[in-house]
């Protein structure tokens, strides 16, 4: 029989555990889930062999036995025997921290023997309820500070923390896991695009030879409105995500097809004819996005006809005028791309207007706040892209922050919102940095990434937000430059440029993502 203290070498790899899993009987849901998702995780295949501990390359990169004691027990007199016995073999001790745990005598006691048994091993605190002080248990934050997860929406959120715990055990770096899982992210998606796509053209089709039944038709055509709706919001969603101009655009033709197979257009509802014109705005985006403006107008041109119709049968509903809100915009915006600040002015006053008219309809909205506050936002960088000497562009780019900060308030956890912050705030740093007030820009630089890393730890495979975080690592090694301050602007730069280098290779087709390697460069 193996003494209480005797060591992990002591023991064969077939009766230790790789973690033990300490909670409290009201985190049991969760405890299952973490354990589950543990023992079915694989390492990438570079990082098999490798880390602190050893053993995951001998199977398959899974981790190992997790242990969890109200599973893994048998059926022994005495409890605290076997928790000591499991504690003895494991390799790490992750806690899940609540205030129900925090409570717990029996956490504690397993993290004071833990530390006891292995004073060098990892513990791992996972925050799954409340706040650090209400839910840590008191031993854990005595002697070496535990590594932290926090895997509560409003912190690192599920996927992140997850692979902080992976990490963690097996002491591998945690950018790499992040990296994979980005990829098989991309993986995923592109198998549910496919999926989506087969399931439109059958859709398509069963609308096509439906016309035997009326209420089938009806209901058929149902069903396909729903599939383009679904493409026009979840799946490109996805789709920005992972950077897949490429998808995107077949997604959107697809969804074209089905409304140019409908026949006459002046006689399809005003719904369907609004969700044509939203796939045109969609079109139009992604041929910006690969530098082709002339094709984004056109797009955007057809989707403007369209809306201002609408909005001409029912001026009073606001999904028309927010539809041709958006048409504005993206017109207005081409032209800001094309340097034409005349007509960028005409059609971005009118989309403040329609976005006023929508807030003065419903002032607490948050989506129409968060519209007016675009509109704003954008007579701001207008302002500040044309050199405006009879306007006041810090008041016109204080004013959209404003809008944009009484939003995120309102939606504390929407994502839009808060890179909508991180947008204004780069805006008005712009403002202090055309004045030469560089202390004051640098500072709201920061304040703006800060934004950007709390969207990172929500969602750190979402690769719009990586792209977003490197324009601020540019700007903020420019403020860097103008303050003289070259140790920190040339670090800055470098962890610039290797995340633009990950981006280009991910998506060739995004000239964007591309064009950022050029700002890095032109920093000196």
């Amino acid at each position: 029989m193996m003494e209480l203290g005797a060591t992990s070498e002591e023991t064969t790899s077939d009766d230790r555990f790789r973690a033990f899993v300490s909670y409290s009987h009201a985190d049991a849901a969760i405890a299952r889930k973490l354990h589950r998702k543990i023992e079915n995780y694989r390492l990438p295949a570079r990082l098999q062999g490798d880390g602190e501990l050893t053993g995951h390359d001998q199977n398959h990169g899974r981790l190992g036995k997790i242990f969890r004691d109200r599973e893994d027990l048998p059926a022994a007199q005495d409890l605290s025997e076997a928790v000591k016995q499991a504690l003895t073999k494991s390799e790490a001790l992750i806690v899940l921290c609540s205030p129900d745990a925090q409570a717990s005598p029996w956490v504690a006691q397993e993290i004071e023997l833990f530390r006891s048994l292995h004073p060098d091993r990892p513990i791992l605190a996972a925050l799954i309820r409340g706040e650090p002080a209400e839910a840590f248990p008191a031993p854990l934050l005595q002697g070496r500070e535990p590594l932290a997860a926090d895997l509560r929406k409003q912190g690192d959120g599920w996927r992140l923390g997850f692979l902080k715990i992976v990490a963690g055990i097996a002491g591998v770096p945690l950018d790499a896991l992040v990296q994979r899982d980005a990829t098989r992210r991309i993986q995923s998606v592109m198998a549910i695009t496919g999926s989506a796509l087969i399931a439109l053209l059958a859709m398509i089709g069963m609308t096509i030879f439906a016309i035997q039944s009326r209420n089938e038709a009806q209901h058929q055509q149902a069903e396909a409105e729903g599939l383009v709706e679904y493409m026009l919001t979840d799946l490109r969603t996805e789709l920005k995500g992972v950077g897949r101009l490429d998808v995107m655009t077949k997604v959107n033709e697809r969804a074209m097809d089905f409304y140019e197979g409908q026949g006459d257009l002046s006689e399809m509802p005003a719904e369907s004819l609004e969700r044509r014109a939203r796939i045109l705005h969609a079109m139009g985006e992604d041929d910006e996005k690969r530098g082709d403006l002339n094709k984004a107008l056109a797009k955007f041109t057809e989707a403007h006809r369209v809306t201002e119709t609408l909005l001409a049968r029912d001026p009073e509903n606001p999904d028309r005028i927010f539809g041709h809100a958006q048409s504005e915009y993206w017109v207005g915006y081409v032209a800001y791309l094309k340097e034409d600040w005349e007509t960028t002015e005409q059609y971005w006053l009118r989309y403040r207007h329609l976005a006023s008219y929508l807030v003065a309809k419903d002032k607490r909205n948050p989506i129409w706040l968060r519209e007016l506050g675009y509109a704003e936002g954008n007579l701001c960088t207008l302002s500040l892209q044309r050199k405006d000497t009879n306007l006041s562009s810090n008041g016109a780019c204080l004013k959209a922050l404003e809008q944009m900060k009484e939003v995120a308030r309102l939606r504390p956890t929407d994502a839009s919102s808060l890179l909508a912050v991180a947008n204004r705030y780069a805006w008005l740093a712009d403002a202090y940095k055309a004045r030469n007030a560089h202390d004051y820009e640098l500072k709201l630089r920061l304040s703006g990434e800060k934004y950007i890393d709390r969207l990172i730890a929500i969602d750190a495979s979402n690769l719009d937000y990586r792209e977003v975080k490197i324009k601020f690592q540019i700007a903020i090694a420019s403020a860097y430059r103008d303050l003289e301050l070259r140790d920190s602007q040339f670090e800055l730069l470098a962890m610039a440029r290797k995340d633009a280098l990950n981006l280009a290779k991910l998506d060739p087709y995004n000239e964007r993502w591309k064009s950022q390697l050029s700002a890095i460069d032109a920093i000196k």
